[in-house]
């Protein structure tokens, strides 16, 4: 097999004329180019040098391979480089897929801060809820899904168990669950409210992860909860409490980028807390451009101020 540190020693030997000067150029032993010669000769199965009076000269063999040479060990250089920035943190890109409310929330600061430490890092964003951004983090789609899940209400359910147990799981918030009335309501000013105290309510549900936790917390108390109006948006279930159609129940986080006019925000009782994390494949978790990104994720979570 050929090997680049052969292909330097023959072409200093080409440009010198001799193994003694290609030796002091570059910094060896002449019969250590000597024995570099002989095992490149022996790769390529041919004589690539012939001494001529007191220099060597190449043969047809020797000319062809210093001419591939050439632009072999410019790639070389250049993707040492290349390597040399990107574990340096002077170049690389990771990307993120997060949920909209830690889009919004934590995403912003944790960007923010990396693009001032490390200027030639491009970190890129789209928006997925878990578990499609799950799938694309195995799909090879991202680098690092931030994702979240609710505790488990009716039982362990392998499924869920599951999700995360072949990934680099990195803590990032305990995210409380929070209720929300219209102001005005029979509660509004109790300050706090059991899930069993909202029984005969309407109720606006978030995602479909959300929602399904909902109702597996509300049957857990003793009741299936009306749910009149589901949506994605969480601006649009503020909005909808806020016109006294119904009550919901959201986490704190997607609170705190929404100017939430006319609801009330009331503590719910048993707590909820659901589980944020980022998520990153155990090949990618010491890349360093990934795990600076990670750094940054979970310093914006710990920098956030608790929602009022």
């Amino acid at each position: 097999m050929i090997e680049a540190r052969h292909l330097r020693v023959l072409r200093a030997v080409a440009r010198t004329g001799s193994f003694s000067a290609a030796a002091r150029e570059l910094g060896c032993t002449q019969p250590a180019v000597s024995q570099q010669m002989k095992a490149l000769e022996q790769s390529a199965g041919t004589p690539l040098l012939v001494r001529t009076g007191r220099e060597m000269r190449l043969t047809q063999a020797g000319e062809a391979l210093v001419r591939h040479a050439v632009g072999i060990l410019a790639g070389l250089t250049a993707a040492e480089e290349e390597v040399a920035a990107i574990a340096g943190l002077r170049a690389g890109r990771v990307r993120l897929v997060s949920f909209p409310s830690g889009s919004s929330t934590l995403v912003p600061t944790a960007l923010a801060r990396m693009r001032a430490a490390h200027p030639g890092t491009r970190v890129s964003l789209v928006e997925a809820e878990p578990p499609r951004s799950i799938e694309m983090l195995r799909n090879g789609d991202c680098e690092i899904a931030l994702a979240f899940r609710y505790p488990q209400v009716r039982g362990a359910d392998p499924a869920a168990a599951a999700e995360w147990e072949d990934l680099v799981v990195r803590p990032v918030l305990a995210d409380r669950l929070i209720g929300l009335v219209p102001d005005g309501h029979r509660l509004a000013k109790a300050g706090a409210a059991r899930f069993a105290e909202l029984a005969d309510e309407p109720w606006i549900a978030g995602c479909p992860r959300c929602r399904r936790h909902l109702v597996e917390v509300c049957e857990s108390t003793g009741f299936s909860p009306r749910i009149d109006f589901a949506t994605d948006d969480y601006p649009a279930v503020i909005g909808l409490v806020g016109a006294g159609l119904g009550v919901a129940a959201l986490p704190e986080l997607t609170l705190e980028s929404v100017r939430a006019k006319g609801v009330t925000a009331i503590r719910l009782e048993p707590a909820v807390q659901r589980e944020i994390v980022a998520l990153t494949l155990p090949d990618l978790a010491h890349v360093p451009a990934v795990e600076a990104t990670l750094d940054q994720l979970a310093d914006a979570a710990g920098r956030r101020a608790p929602t009022r």
